[in-house]
């Protein structure tokens, strides 16, 4: 049998209503800034349960615009996950900021018991990763960013409809980032981000930001960027968008049923899964002994697993050269050694989920 990771050919086989869709927007030509996008934005805000939501380029996009929006200026300090995807840290450089990592705990997400002791005077914002779709502690973080005046900037790239205390992800910060990349649970036919938020001076900030810093066609009131979301995705973007609450319903099914399983087998550990956090499973991880074998295993058997990330953002080429080094974050060290993902999407088909789980099983007996 194989199993693949990406789920996009079975999430767009039956399209023949968003292809109508599209072909009436293609003749209207209001490709930017469009009618479409308007409605992506209210209905995604009305999802998320914010006031505002504005359409860009990426999920990348999405936080540095943010982090532009509150102030933050070349050599702050940004405060972020250890373990995150480039992505995170990649928004930060960009506007000239300076990283500060802080290790994560055995949920995936920054540890919130970590972040006093790092912050300084030059710390600006806090950028809690809701990693795998997943939540931090954010009442604790909520309480530290009010203690020491310092704004929350959510990347919640991948969890769209994750809540903590019931309490939304994209909810807690002063604006969140949101990513519609092919690969997330909520996708467009390419890149594309959104910022939420309920400040109204944050609104009209990024919305000039992301428009050259253009009022209107004339008149250019601050030096922006080009990072619109374009109105097409906006089509694709509003076709699927009424399908996220039974998406993130069927990953947390299919993350029970393999936590349920897997925890049958003693050589695997199921990360924590809090009671007050729902988690919206954009990754299913877990961990395992003999992780490199099993790895190997399993798509030797047809299974497309994946490490995510065989070596952590720190330990990267960029940041060599400033004095990181292996061991200063353990936690995230040790994930590198035994995490492994396997595919949970929507769309996987009991007979595949069970296929997954045997050949788990029998890789372990075998020893």
């Amino acid at each position: 049998m194989k199993i693949n990771y990406s789920y996009l050919p079975r999430q767009f086989k039956n399209t023949g209503s968003l292809w109508k869709k599209l072909k009436k927007f293609v003749s209207t030509g209001d490709f930017t800034l469009g009618k479409e996008l308007k409605i992506f934005e209210k209905n995604f805000a009305k999802l998320i349960g914010v006031k505002y939501a504005i359409g860009v380029n990426s999920g990348t996009d999405a936080l540095k615009l943010a982090l532009k929006a509150i102030g933050v200026k070349p050599g702050d300090e940004v405060i972020t996950a250890a373990n995150t995807f480039v992505a995170t840290v990649g928004a930060i450089e960009e506007i000239g900021a300076k990283i500060k990592f802080v290790d994560c705990d055995d949920t995936f997400c920054i540890d919130t018991s970590l972040i006093e002791k790092n912050i300084s005077k030059k710390t600006k914002a806090i950028v809690p990763v809701h990693y795998t779709g997943n939540m931090p502690n954010m009442k604790k973080l909520k309480t530290i960013s009010k203690k020491y005046k310092i704004p929350i900037i959510e990347d919640a790239c991948q969890s769209i409809l994750g809540e903590y205390d019931k309490k939304k992800s994209g909810t807690w910060g002063e604006a969140s980032a949101f990513s519609f990349h092919p690969l997330k649970n909520i996708n467009v036919w390419s890149d594309g981000g959104m910022v939420v938020t309920n400040s109204k001076k944050i609104f009209d900030k990024i919305s000039l930001l992301r428009n050259h810093g253009l009022i209107d066609r004339d008149t250019v009131k601050i030096l922006g960027y080009n990072s619109r979301l374009d109105t097409f995705q906006a089509v694709v973007g509003n076709w699927l968008l009424p399908k996220a609450k039974s998406i993130a319903e069927k990953r947390i099914k299919n993350a029970k049923y393999f936590d349920r399983e897997f925890s049958k087998i003693h050589q695997v550990t199921i990360p924590p899964r809090l009671s007050n956090v729902k988690h919206v499973y954009h990754l299913y991880i877990i961990f395992v002994k003999n992780r490199d074998r099993l790895y190997k295993h399993c798509l030797k058997k047809g299974i497309e697993v994946k490490i995510h990330y065989p070596t952590p953002i720190y330990r990267q080429t960029p940041f060599l050269k400033r004095g990181l080094k292996k061991g200063m974050f353990p936690v995230t060290d040790e994930h590198t050694k035994k995490i492994i993902s396997f595919p949970c999407d929507q769309h996987l088909l009991p007979k595949e989920k069970k296929y997954i789980v045997n050949i788990v099983r029998n890789f372990y007996r075998a020893k």
